[in-house]
């Protein structure tokens, strides 16, 4: 990542949010500049990764302090630009073998995660434009198309072509948009 990526990608993150989080959401302890800071210092830390060790260790620190905070654990270079998170409460998980596109939404408790019980290095490619409801699941090699809504507690283990809305266990296509 270069230096014009990484305003590229904070740029569309803020836009997601709105306005940029101040000193009036820091000092009340408001959600949102928590999520905002978890996802620029993120970004941080995918761009510094190699350049600055220093920076790099100073925005890791804060990265993972707020993700043990927020009960967030999403790997660097895993999601796009204009990602967005909009409340915080049940675990979330992006693990390093997911690939998410731009202007992606979640919402808490989505996990990718393992069909088994022993790990494997199966890739997961969500497309852009995804939004994912309340408690979601996702499990083994998927792969998730543009436009897709995926409703609450559902458990995705086969792939979703594009403008699809979803839901169910297992999951299963109810419509697809127009």
């Amino acid at each position: 990542m270069n230096k014009t990526e990484l305003k590229y990608y904070l740029l569309n993150d803020l836009k997601r949010f709105g306005s940029r989080p101040g000193l009036k959401d820091r000092f009340l302890h408001n959600e949102v500049w928590y999520i905002f800071n978890y996802i620029k210092h993120l970004r941080y830390v995918e761009y510094y990764k190699d350049k600055n060790r220093l920076l790099f260790l100073w925005h890791f620190f804060r990265y993972k302090r707020l993700g043990f905070k927020l009960h967030l654990t999403i790997y660097p270079n895993t999601v796009g630009p204009g990602f967005r998170i909009y409340h915080i409460g049940d675990f979330t998980h992006i693990g390093p073998n997911v690939k998410i596109g731009k202007n992606c939404t979640l919402l808490p408790g989505v996990v990718f995660g393992n069909k088994y019980e022993k790990s494997d290095d199966s890739q997961v490619y969500v497309g852009d434009n995804c939004y994912f409801g309340l408690g979601v699941k996702i499990f083994g090699q998927v792969k998730i198309g543009n436009n897709v809504t995926i409703g609450a507690n559902a458990v995705v283990t086969k792939d979703i072509p594009d403008n699809a809305i979803v839901g169910g266990i297992p999951a299963k296509i109810i419509r697809l948009k127009q």
